[in-house]
C-alpha cells in the first residue's frame, strides 16, 4: 500500500485558490475512483471535487473553510500498488467532475466567526444531530433558549435544503407557547452575544442581515474592478420600434415551432456582435502594461438569481450562432443559472458582457465592469415616447419605441472616443433592423 496526494485540480483560467465549505467523506472511508471526497467555493463558482484514483482515506489536510491552492494537497488517500514519484503528477491534470453542478444545488452557507460563540454560552449540553446543518448563531440561540435535539427537529427551515435560518428560530420563539414574555428578553441577550456582528444596533429596530459568501465576493469584485478601471459611461437612445413590432409578429409562430420563447436579449446580443466586428478594440482584456486582444467573442449575460444575487453566465462563440441558437443558448443558460445547474466553465471566458436593467424597469444605469473584461453594456426598459420621424416627404411626429444604451468601459484603454463610437454602432444595428427578417 501506498499514500497517494489529492491535490486541488486547475478550475479555469484566473482561479488560483478556492475555499473548503465541505467534506463528503470522513478519515477512513474507503472511496471509489470519481467519487466526490469535497465541496469547494471559488470566486466563480461552487463545485464539487471527486477522487481520480480508489482508495482509503488516512489523513485531511483541510478543515472546512480552510482555503486550498490550485496543486495543493488536500488529503491523504492509501491505494494498492507500488510508491511512483509520476503518480500524482501524472494525475494532477484531472479536471473537476461533470457533476459539480449538483453542488450549485446547495445552499451558499452563512458562516459567522467562530470568536463570536463565547466559550460561556456553550456549557450546556445540546446535542446537535450530524444529519443536518447548524449555524454557528443557530446553535448559540438554543443553547441561549434551551432549546432540545426534539424541538429543534421539529422546526421547518426555510433556506436551502430546508436548513433552519435565524430567522426560522426567531419565529419559533416568538410562536412558542407561555413563553412570549421570556422571549423578548431572551431575543435581546442573543443580539448582545452577536454584537461583533451586529455593530451594536437594535434588534427591536433594526434587523441585521449578514452577507451569504456570494454577495461578499460579488462586494470584492465590485470593489477592485473600480480600483483597478477609471470607468467612463457613454449614454445613446434608440430606436427600437422596428424590433419590438418584429418581435410582437414571430413569437407566437416561433414558440411553436422551436419550444422557445424568444426575448430581446438575444436581439441584442447579436447586434453587440456584430459591433465587436466592427470594433474589435472592444473584445480586449489588459494584463500589466500589455493589452490581449481576443480572436473569440464571449458574451456574459448578466442573470439576478432569486436569492437577489448576481451571476454572469458564458455564451460561447456568440458570433457563430444564428438568432435562433442564440436564443436557445441565452434562454438554457439563464434557466440553469437560476436552478443552480451552471458548471464552472459556463462561468468563465467572457470577453464582453451585457446586462438588462429594463427587465427592472430602470431606464439607464452605470454598470461596474465585469474584469478582467474592458467594457459592459447596460440595456434600458424599452419605452414608448413621442419622437420626430423624419421621412423624404418631410419630418412628422409619431409614437415610437425607445430604448436607452449605456456603455461602460475602461479608460486605460477605450477612450471615449471608441466606446462612444461602439455604443452607436450598437444602436444602429438595433434601428436598423429589417422587419422582414425570417427566423
Amino acid at each position: 500500500m501506498i499514500e497517494y496526494e489529492l491535490k486541488l485540480p486547475p478550475m479555469g483560467e484566473g482561479v488560483m485558490e478556492a475555499t473548503v465549505t465541505g467534506w463528503a467523506k470522513n478519515e477512513g472511508d474507503f472511496v471509489q475512483e470519481d467519487d466526490v471526497i469535497i465541496e469547494i467555493a471559488t470566486d466563480k463558482v461552487d463545485s464539487d471535487v471527486p477522487s481520480p484514483v480508489s482508495g482509503k482515506i488516512i489523513k485531511k489536510l483541510k478543515n472546512i473553510n480552510d482555503i486550498c491552492k490550485i496543486g495543493e494537497p488536500f488529503a491523504i488517500l492509501e491505494i494498492e500498488g507500488k510508491a511512483d514519484n509520476n503518480l500524482n503528477e501524472n494525475k494532477e491534470e484531472v479536471i473537476i467532475s461533470n457533476h459539480s453542478s449538483e453542488s450549485l444545488e446547495k445552499e451558499i452557507i452563512t458562516e459567522i466567526e467562530k470568536p463570536l460563540l463565547h466559550n460561556t454560552s456553550l456549557e450546556k449540553d445540546i446535542h446537535f444531530s450530524k444529519d443536518r446543518f447548524y449555524s454557528p448563531l443557530v446553535k448559540a440561540i438554543c443553547i441561549k433558549e434551551n432549546i432540545s435535539q426534539e424541538e429543534l427537529s421539529a422546526i421547518k427551515g426555510t433556506g436551502i435544503n430546508n436548513r433552519i435560518t435565524k430567522d426560522d428560530m426567531f419565529l419559533y420563539l416568538k410562536n412558542r407557547k407561555n413563553d412570549n414574555l421570556n422571549h423578548t428578553s431572551a431575543t435581546k441577550n442573543i443580539v448582545s452575544d452577536v454584537s461583533s456582528v451586529s455593530n451594536n444596533h437594535s434588534y427591536e429596530t433594526e434587523e441585521v442581515i449578514e452577507m451569504d459568501r456570494m454577495r461578499k465576493l460579488i462586494a470584492e469584485h465590485m470593489i477592485a474592478s473600480k480600483q483597478i478601471s477609471p470607468h467612463v459611461t457613454s449614454f445613446i437612445e434608440a430606436d427600437v420600434t422596428n424590433i419590438v413590432q418584429w418581435r410582437n409578429k414571430i413569437k407566437d409562430a416561433f414558440f411553436k415551432k422551436e419550444g422557445e420563447k424568444i426575448t430581446f436579449t438575444p436581439l441584442f446580443i447579436q447586434a453587440i456582435v456584430k459591433a465587436i466586428k466592427d470594433y474589435p478594440m472592444i473584445n480586449i482584456s489588459v494584463e500589466g502594461n500589455n493589452i490581449i486582444k481576443k480572436k473569440n467573442i464571449n458574451i456574459g449575460v448578466a442573470t439576478a438569481l432569486v436569492n437577489g444575487n448576481l451571476i454572469v453566465p458564458v455564451i460561447k462563440n456568440a458570433d457563430q450562432l444564428s438568432l435562433t441558437g442564440l436564443t436557445k443558448a441565452t434562454n438554457d443558460l439563464a434557466k440553469r443559472a437560476r436552478n443552480n445547474n451552471l458548471k464552472p466553465e459556463e462561468i468563465k471566458g467572457g470577453t464582453y458582457t451585457i446586462t438588462n436593467l429594463g427587465s427592472f424597469g430602470n431606464i439607464a444605469g452605470t454598470p461596474i465592469i465585469n474584469q478582467p473584461e474592458v467594457a459592459i453594456l447596460a440595456i434600458g426598459a424599452i419605452v414608448k415616447k413621442p419622437a420626430v420621424i423624419e421621412t423624404p416627404q418631410g419630418d412628422l411626429l409619431g409614437i415610437r419605441h425607445k430604448m436607452i444604451l449605456s456603455h461602460t468601459y475602461d479608460h486605460r484603454v477605450v477612450d471615449g472616443a471608441l466606446g462612444g463610437m461602439f455604443v452607436k454602432r450598437v444602436c444602429e444595428y438595433l434601428e436598423n433592423f429589417d422587419i422582414n427578417t425570417l427566423i
